[in-house]
């Protein structure tokens, strides 16, 4: 079954030189022992070049932002195959920001 692993954390949490250099280096670790289950993952950008969609009415309402204002935003996601629940959940409690931030793990639907 697919999981994506929604990466959450505070965009303005400043860490130092070493520290970020150091997240860097651990995320990279993680993503090689997480090998094939891995599917994909990418880091996005931060949420302030977000913009949010909205049709009401039959009028597109695009507005600058996240939808939603919350302390932590989404800043990157992968996409896992794995046997349970509790695999994904294994590998995404070992993700470095976990340690600080969220990482929310939700199933696919089933593909039929």
């Amino acid at each position: 079954m697919k999981y994506l692993l929604l990466i959450c954390g505070d965009e303005n949490l400043e860490l130092d030189a070493a520290t970020a250099a150091q997240l860097n280096e651990d995320t990279e670790r993680w993503v090689e022992k997480t090998g094939q289950v891995r599917v994909e993952g990418h880091r996005l950008r931060p949420s302030t070049s977000a913009t949010s969609i909205r049709v009401r009415g039959g009028e597109v309402l695009a507005t600058d932002g996240p939808f939603a204002e919350t302390k932590e935003q989404m800043g990157g996601f992968d996409i896992l195959k794995c046997d349970s629940l509790e695999q994904a959940i294994q590998i995404a409690a070992a993700h470095p920001v976990a340690q600080f931030g969220t990482v929310e793990v939700r199933p696919f639907y089933e593909e039929s």
